[in-house]
């Protein structure tokens, strides 16, 4: 049996314990027994080590992009992905990632824009405070939240580099992305479909009649067959 990564980038102020990982990891490997059941008996060719068991990765990284940088590099040496999935702002590390397929949920591409004019906001004395306080994360393996101006000036910075790796800009890497139809950051442009076809063409993504944070049934009837899909056409002859 293959024993096969995939490296999911949670979006901001998720974490180890993140809702949608936690479903993968539930639901991947007996959907994948299944999928490979009905390739067996269909006669497609496939690894003599048989059905590949996936391992869903999420590790909390910090919320400095050049410090988070750091960690999903060393965690790309470390687990050799095969795939990654990247959430919202967590998209833009995901996509920064060359030499691999990329799936994103509501990749949040103009948010490094809006973080950069929060920067200056945050040279205000008690911005920073209250910034904190507002967007505090949840109990658990989160992603500690500290809005600063040293941290927040680096977004634009995430952002040139990962869309220097899309398809626009001449990368050779897969990408594919799920927008929901009631995704409350479409409004001001965060995410935005408009952004995504700019950079990565009109025929990579789909649109879910959901919200940002990609729901349940959504995650099991879209998000991990494309997984699936994705990975089986990496080891299998289809």
């Amino acid at each position: 049996m293959e024993n096969i990564n995939v490296l999911y980038i949670h979006g901001m102020g998720g974490g180890g314990d993140s809702r949608i990982p936690s479903i993968l990891k539930e639901h991947i490997n007996p959907y994948i027994e299944k999928c490979y059941a009905g390739m067996a008996d269909k006669g497609v060719a496939a690894l003599e080590t048989g059905c590949p068991h996936v391992s869903v990765v999420v590790r909390t990284y910090s919320f400095d992009p050049e410090v988070a940088w750091g960690q999903i590099s060393s965690w790309m040496e470390e687990l050799k992905p095969v795939l990654v999935v990247g959430e919202s702002l967590g998209s833009l590390n995901a996509i920064r990632i060359k030499g691999v397929p990329h799936i994103l949920v509501s990749p949040s591409l103009n948010a490094p824009v809006y973080l950069g004019y929060l920067a200056f906001l945050a040279l205000i004395p008690g911005v920073t405070q209250l910034f904190d306080r507002i967007y505090r994360p949840k109990d658990g393996d989160r992603q500690r939240l500290h809005f600063t101006f040293r941290t927040l000036r680096k977004y634009r910075r995430l952002r040139r580099e990962a869309l220097a790796n899309s398809s626009r800009a001449g990368g050779r890497d897969a990408f594919f992305a799920f927008f929901g139809t009631h995704d409350h950051y479409r409004r001001s442009g965060i995410v935005s479909i408009r952004t995504w076809r700019k950079y990565f063409g009109p025929s990579t993504y789909r649109v879910y009649e959901g919200t940002h944070f990609m729901e349940e049934e959504f995650v099991l009837s879209l998000l991990m067959p494309k997984i699936v899909d994705s990975l089986f056409k990496l080891f299998y002859y289809l």
